[in-house]
């Protein structure tokens, strides 16, 4: 694999965020309208998060 394609951003879908997660997909969207959880962009009409930031997100709440 070259330097380009590992530095392509995978996005995911809500319900691709809360599979990975292990939670409701309610709950991620709960999180996106209250602006308490991981970042996210809008894509014309569509919710994608950016793995490597949702990643990142959950490392740092990490506790213990």
């Amino acid at each position: 694999m070259d330097d380009s394609q590992s530095q392509t951003p995978v996005f995911l879908t809500q319900s691709q965020v809360a599979e990975l997660l292990r939670l409701p997909v309610r709950t991620v969207e709960s999180w996106r309208l209250t602006r308490s959880g991981p970042s996210w962009v809008k894509l014309g009409r569509h919710v994608r998060y950016e793995q490597g930031e949702l990643l990142a997100w959950v490392k740092g709440r990490r506790h213990g």
